[in-house]
């Protein structure tokens, strides 16, 4: 089928939604469909490139506001597209108003990666848009059930929703150079507690900060920095007398990182926000054999960790609570390894890529022979 894919931004671009995006859009060029990704540009001009099977088509942007990119020509780029169906990923409000002036007619997909969380006046102002959206749209997709339990605009559309987590390709997680890890293990001798991910404000990595002051280990954190930066995080290390023990290398390459995580004894999410849908770098840690510790936050960090069983789940922005855990698992190594070996097994059950694409597809499918649309 010709699908096109309406978001904010594309790969170079870093992001959780981008690295999805990609994975889907070339996923599915690669089962043999028709796939466009139509994103807003960075350039004034609107550009179009044929890569990895794919047509990526990047709006002229005319201006930014409230982070969001504005594209004039959004709306005369989808209708020109013609698609038999059209993938929107929420929250992206021109790609509302693109699919209300130009698709109105043509099967609309939703994937609700998140509600708004920080800008809750845009939030408010946007709502009967997102509510028109997702009321028009033939099927949602949440990436987990407490998703759709706990934001107030899928819980009363529950009937339409369809869960499909984030999948990822596990076997580029499964191994690691030893090279490569041995010299990491000499580099930052263990217990090694690991982070993934970009610094920003919901992530809660200060907490982690906070929390290695009670835990005999080291820390070390991939990702660059963003909202919360990675001088502040470094001050706040120094402040604690944990310069030695919590580590900061910034973006690393992808043999690299899973060095990092074959290295590692325990991965940690520590959000703070419901910006934090998914995570999708448990996914990768689990699929490299660690036990994970996450927050609860009413959406899917809980999904893909269960506490007792791939890991511990602990109440977001407490400190204590996220100490204790790590404290447990690097006093057990046995029952880190343990529930590493569950994480693994459940990954390889419900996160896979090729999983995700067979989900997808089916979710597509139900939406083109619904008779209500």
């Amino acid at each position: 089928m010709r699908v096109l894919h309406l978001y904010k931004a594309y790969d170079p671009v870093l992001g959780g939604i981008e690295h999805h995006l990609r994975l889907l859009a070339e996923g599915q060029a690669a089962h043999g469909h028709t796939v466009s990704v139509l994103v807003s540009g960075a350039a004034h001009r609107t550009s179009v490139e044929q890569r990895n099977g794919l047509r990526i088509i990047r709006a002229g942007r005319l201006a930014t506001l409230a982070s969001t990119p504005l594209c004039p020509a959004l709306p005369l780029l989808l209708a020109r597209a013609r698609p038999e169906l059209v993938h929107l990923h929420h929250p992206f409000p021109p790609g509302d108003l693109a699919a209300l002036l130009a698709a109105r007619r043509t099967p609309l997909v939703v994937t609700y990666h998140s509600d708004i969380v920080r800008q809750r006046r845009l939030a408010w102002a946007l709502a009967p848009l997102f509510r028109w959206t997702l009321r028009r749209a033939a099927r949602i997709i949440a990436t987990s059930p407490a998703y759709i339990r706990s934001s107030p605009l899928l819980a009363p559309l529950a009937s339409r929703c369809r869960v499909v987590p984030l999948g990822v390709p596990l076997e580029r997680f499964a191994t690691a150079d030893p090279a490569r890890v041995a010299a990491l293990r000499a580099r930052f001798p263990g217990p090694l507690v690991l982070f993934v991910g970009r610094l920003r404000y919901y992530k809660g990595a200060d907490r982690l900060v906070r929390a290695m002051a009670d835990v005999p280990a080291r820390a070390v954190f991939v990702g660059g920095d963003a909202t919360v930066r990675r001088a502040d995080l470094e001050h706040l290390a120094a402040s604690l007398g944990l310069a030695g023990r919590v580590h900061f290398v910034g973006e690393q390459p992808e043999a690299e990182l899973r060095a990092f995580y074959h290295a590692a004894d325990v991965f940690v999410l520590p959000a703070v926000e419901r910006s934090e849908a998914f995570g999708m770098a448990q996914v990768e840690a689990q699929a490299a054999g660690l036990p994970v510790v996450t927050t609860e936050l009413g959406t899917g960090t809980s999904y893909v960790t269960l506490h007792g069983r791939t890991g511990f789940v602990v109440p977001p922005d407490n400190v204590p609570a996220l100490a204790h855990a790590l404290q447990v698992l690097v006093a057990n190594p046995a029952l880190a390894r343990a529930l590493g070996a569950a994480g693994r097994a459940r990954a390889a059950r419900e996160f896979g890529l090729e999983r995700m694409l067979e989900r997808i597809e089916d979710v597509y499918t139900e939406a083109l022979t619904d008779p209500a649309r």
